[in-house]
């Protein structure tokens, strides 16, 4: 049996769909099962051995017609018994209609019976979730399936024994203390709407360091540079001793060894919390107001707790939809009481720390 699994788009949601591959293999162990990405979310798939191939649609196939279809071509060469389209566009549509497979899995649309035989409705947005909609709403795409075995559902990612010594010598060449708490900052959020205000994190950082006097790392990529000179420069001078910021991951599975050896990870809500929770280190994340939190608010239990406007000011949702919050973000980001915030941090650091 042959398996194509198709998610496109971010990191976070790369990761999170990697639980069908892993349940389809628990099921049929001789399945062959592939993966089609963009070709900036394929670390997070290396090392998986529920995947046996990675597949990658590259922007200059995506922009050529001709190129495209060849693409697709391909694909139809490959005869998958099954292909799950868990991203469901356009192109994505054509790949899976054309793809001769038997079972055509996608989210139910206005048009989606045009190219998919098996259309799943998704739970609507505001759903209680226990796990998240975000998982339940992908597992809902193994329904045709009818698989008996459905038990481990929770995203993993995987090292190598080479990366994960790479990340302890960076961090002992850096002088970072092993004997004391370190944590990785996610201090901005994919999308100017989901970054919480750099003076409000300057003073969670204060706080994070005076309550435990851990080490501190920043997560950012180039472009934001300037923007993590900007939170540094707001910290006491007390925390910013406390903070090494030339310890900075070339690759994204760099990145992955270095924050597997983290205590916790610390910041806004994204896909860096996700693989957090994929490496199993506790995560203390900040939703936007505007985000969908039933969907991203995923295994949350006492090492992974998230903050969202709609758990601290539940009227606010009721008076306005998400398009005003969105467009006011700042000025629902600065109606987080940043007492109670620091209230939940001391937990969960007592928590993680004892």
């Amino acid at each position: 049996m042959k398996v194509l699994i198709i998610q496109q788009k971010r990191i976070g949601d790369v990761l999170t769909t990697t639980i069908l591959a892993n349940i389809i293999k628990a099921n049929f162990p001789e399945a062959s099962v592939d993966y089609m990405c963009y070709s900036y979310c394929t670390d997070v798939l290396q090392g998986n051995s529920a995947i046996d191939n990675i597949i990658v649609l590259e922007e200059t196939v995506r922009k050529k017609y001709g190129l495209f279809f060849k693409f697709i071509h391909d694909i139809r060469n490959k005869k998958y018994n099954i292909v799950i389209d868990a991203y469901s566009k356009l192109e994505t549509n054509l790949i899976t209609t054309f793809s001769g497979a038997k079972y055509k899995i996608s989210y139910h649309k206005g048009y989606s019976n045009i190219f998919y035989n098996h259309n799943i409705k998704r739970l609507p947005n505001g759903t209680k979730s226990e796990y998240g909609l975000a998982i339940e709403n992908r597992l809902k795409l193994l329904e045709p399936l009818k698989l008996k075995d459905i038990s481990d559902f929770k995203p993993k990612l995987f090292l190598s024994e080479i990366e994960i010594a790479t990340a302890k010598k960076t961090l002992l060449d850096a002088g970072i203390d092993k004997h004391k708490p370190l944590f990785m900052i996610g201090i901005l959020g994919s999308e100017w709407y989901k970054t919480y205000p750099l003076e409000n994190m300057a003073e969670l950082l204060d706080y994070t360091v005076a309550q435990t006097n851990a080490s501190l790392l920043f997560n950012y990529i180039p472009n934001q540079k300037e923007d993590a000179i900007k939170l540094y420069n707001l910290l006491s001078e007390a925390t910013q001793k406390h903070v090494y910021f030339d310890v900075y991951a070339d690759s994204l599975r760099s990145f992955l060894g270095i924050l597997s050896q983290c205590t916790a990870l610390i910041g806004n809500e994204g896909g860096i919390v996700n693989m957090a929770k994929a490496l199993q280190i506790p995560t203390f994340s900040l939703f936007s107001p505007s985000v969908d939190k039933e969907t991203w608010q995923i295994f949350e239990d006492e090492k992974n707790i998230s903050i969202h406007l709609k758990d601290l000011k539940p009227e606010i949702y009721s008076e306005f939809d998400e398009k005003h919050i969105k467009e006011h973000t700042f000025e629902y980001f600065n109606a987080y009481p940043i007492d109670t915030i620091k209230e939940k941090l001391k937990l969960f650091f007592n928590v993680i720390l004892n």
